[in-house]
């Protein structure tokens, strides 16, 4: 089947470009809205004297006889904030209603902080790290306490996770680790290039046999250093998409255009939650495909 896409104009200046929401980030009348609770997690064993707050999302259509699927977001707040970029819950929302996605779970995690240091920021030493210890926070603290109160499912390929910046890169590395956790992700701008010891995985993902993933990633043609030879957000996310696609993953690469903003993966969104949950006879158009595409929405 042929899609045809409508004729829009690229911007000839990419150094401030906005891109705007469509209806699957805006409250709908008719959609029953879900409820957000809000916890605090202050006693964590693999991140000792953090404190945070996180924030779960129970669809109206979540019925405890039914597991629901899972999707966890880093940068919690940024991510679920209603009159943000994102709009995690209201786009949750909008496409249960639709059947577009399965009834899903949204667990919201802020980064860790110090109350009392001077430098209480632990976002970079958490999200950034290539090391399984923020997968482990996860899979031994956070989801248990949402396991105590709601039902979810077991099955690995019910459960996903998605990030932006720092966040999209251990996204990805949750996932890549806890394959038999978290097989589906979506990654923005992805800082890949700061990760402490150099961006893995252009080596790696050819390396190891494949992994049961299904990716979607975010780049932008104005990301951080976008034109110097050293630390280079968009050269860094291109070479990850170019070793999933040698390697013939599931995945999908949206590059826009803009700068080191959350406004373009957020008003993609909706799009790569259909992508990530579409159903099997939809999956041999873009296995190994690598579709890549301007996306001016």
């Amino acid at each position: 089947m042929t899609i045809e896409v409508p004729y829009r104009p690229i911007p000839v200046d990419q150094s401030d470009v906005r891109y705007v929401h469509g209806p699957d980030s805006a409250l709908q009348s008719d959609v029953p809205v879900g409820e957000t609770i809000e916890f605090d997690w202050n006693d964590s064993a693999i991140y000792p004297g953090t404190s945070r707050k996180f924030w779960v999302h129970v669809p109206a259509r979540y019925n405890p006889a039914n597991p629901a699927s899972l999707m966890v977001f880093q940068d919690g707040w940024w991510y679920l904030d209603p009159a943000g970029e994102v709009r995690g819950a209201i786009v949750l929302d909008n496409l249960m209603h639709r059947g577009d996605i399965p009834v899903t779970i949204g667990v919201f995690v802020d980064p860790g902080v110090f109350p009392d240091a001077e430098d209480p920021k632990n976002r970079n030493t958490e999200y950034d790290a290539f090391d399984d210890r923020y997968v482990s926070f996860l899979l031994n603290e956070i989801v248990p306490e949402v396991s105590k109160r709601y039902s979810i499912a077991e099955d690995p390929d019910q459960w996903g996770i998605c990030g932006g910046s720092s966040g999209g890169n251990c996204a990805f590395t949750a996932a890549w680790l806890r394959p038999d956790k978290f097989r589906r992700v979506i990654g923005y701008l992805s800082s890949f290039a700061q990760m402490p010891h150099g961006n893995p995985y252009p080596e790696l993902v050819p390396r190891v046999p494949r992994k049961p993933l299904r990716i979607f990633l975010q780049a932008g043609h104005r990301d951080l250093h976008w034109n110097e030879p050293e630390a280079n957000w968009l050269a860094e996310n291109l070479r990850v998409a170019a070793a999933l696609a040698e390697s013939g993953y599931d995945f999908r690469l949206v590059l826009g255009d803009g700068g080191h903003s959350p406004n373009h993966g957020g008003v993609l969104l909706p799009d790569a939650l259909r992508w990530l949950w579409r159903s099997a006879d939809h999956s041999h158009q873009s296995v190994g495909s690598g579709e890549a595409t301007s996306a001016v929405l």
